[in-house]
C-alpha cells in the first residue's frame, strides 16, 4: 500500500477507532506527511525501514527542531507501524528500534494568585457595562481558571452541561472521556450573568438554526466560540500581567493547579479536576510548586 494511504486509514483509525480528538489526529498527520516528504513518490509502506526513520528525524534534528517535536515525531512513526503491522501492510516493525530522546523538562507558566485576581476584576468591571462580548469574555476566562479546563473542553460545552446552582460543569476530554469539574461562586456568577445578559444578544445574530444552537459560549455572529478567539483573548489579557509576549488558555489551566496543590489539595484530586490520565502528569505541577516554596524560602528566612 503506498504509504499516503496508508496514513489515511492510519488517521481514520485513529478517529473512528481510538476516538482521539480532531487535534491529536491532527498531529499525528502532520508528523506522518513530514515524513511522507523524505520517501521517494509512491513509495510503498512496506518498503520504509530503519534507515528511512533515523534519516528523517536526523533532518528534523538539523533544521533545529525541539527535543518535544522530535520525541513527539519518534511515537506518531511508532504508532503508524504499530498499526500497519497489526494490519500486515509490514512484514515487520522499523521503528522499533527508533530511540526518543529525552524531553528537556520545562515548567509550566503560571500566573500569581494576585495578578489572576486583579485580571479577573477587571474583566468583572468591563462586563458590568452590559456588553455581550464583555460578559462571554469574562465567563470564558473564569471558567478556564476556575475549572481548570482545556480550552477544547470550553469551546465544547454546551448550556446543558453546567449545573450553576452546585457550580459542577461537564465537560468532554480526550480519548472522548466525560469528567465532571467543579467551579467557585465567582465563575458562577460570570456564567449566570452572560447566560441572561450576554448570550441572548449574540445568539440573535446567528443567522440560520444550527447545530451551535445548544453552545455556551458563542462568537460575534452568534456560532460555537473557537479556541483561536479564546487564545486570543488570553494573550491580550493575560500576557501582560505575566510579562509575556504569547501565553495561552493553558497557563490558566496550569496556574489552577498549582494553586490548588499550593492551598493543600491532594494530588489525586488535582488529577481528577485536570482530567489526568496519568497521576505522572499532574505531578509536574508538584515541581513547580516547590520551586515556588524554594523562592518564597529564600526571600524569608534569614538563613536562607
Amino acid at each position: 500500500m503506498r504509504f499516503e494511504r496508508a496514513v489515511e486509514q492510519f488517521a481514520d483509525h485513529l478517529t473512528r477507532v481510538r476516538r482521539l480528538s480532531p487535534a491529536t489526529v491532527r498531529a499525528y498527520r502532520s508528523d506522518l506527511t513530514d515524513l511522507a516528504g523524505t520517501l521517494d513518490d509512491g513509495a510503498d509502506i512496506a518498503a520504509v525501514d530503519l534507515e528511512h526513520l533515523r534519516e528523517w528525524l536526523w533532518r528534523a534534528t538539523q533544521r533545529g527542531d525541539a527535543r518535544s517535536t522530535i520525541a513527539r515525531r519518534t511515537s506518531s512513526a511508532r504508532a503508524l507501524f504499530a498499526w500497519a503491522l497489526d494490519q500486515h501492510l509490514v512484514p515487520a516493525d522499523p521503528s522499533l528500534r527508533l530511540v526518543t530522546p529525552k524531553k528537556s523538562r520545562t515548567l509550566p507558566q503560571v500566573a500569581t494568585a494576585d495578578a489572576l485576581r486583579d485580571l479577573l476584576d477587571e474583566q468583572a468591571a468591563a462586563a458590568a457595562e452590559g456588553d455581550p462580548i464583555a460578559l462571554r469574555d469574562h465567563a470564558a476566562l473564569e471558567l478556564l481558571y476556575g475549572a481548570g479546563i482545556r480550552v477544547s473542553e470550553l469551546c465544547g460545552l454546551d448550556v446543558r452541561d453546567l449545573d450553576l446552582d452546585r457550580g459542577t460543569a461537564r465537560v468532554l476530554g480526550k480519548g472522548a472521556k466525560q469528567r465532571v469539574v467543579p467551579f467557585g461562586a465567582p465563575a458562577a456568577r460570570a456564567v449566570s450573568a452572560y447566560v441572561v445578559r450576554g448570550r441572548p444578544a449574540l445568539a440573535a445574530r446567528r443567522s440560520s438554526e444550527s447545530p451551535d444552537s445548544g453552545a455556551l459560549l458563542l462568537g460575534a455572529r452568534g456560532r460555537r466560540l473557537g479556541p483561536r478567539t479564546v487564545y486570543a483573548l488570553v494573550s491580550r489579557t493575560l500576557g501582560p500581567a505575566m510579562g509575556a509576549d504569547r501565553v495561552g488558555p493553558h497557563a490558566l489551566r496550569h496556574s489552577a493547579a498549582t494553586h490548588l496543590l499550593d492551598g493543600g489539595a491532594d494530588l489525586r484530586v488535582v488529577q481528577e479536576v485536570l482530567g489526568h490520565a496519568s497521576l505522572g502528569t499532574t505531578q509536574l505541577y508538584t515541581h513547580v510548586s516547590s520551586e515556588r516554596l524554594r523562592s518564597a524560602y529564600r526571600l524569608a528566612h534569614p538563613r536562607a
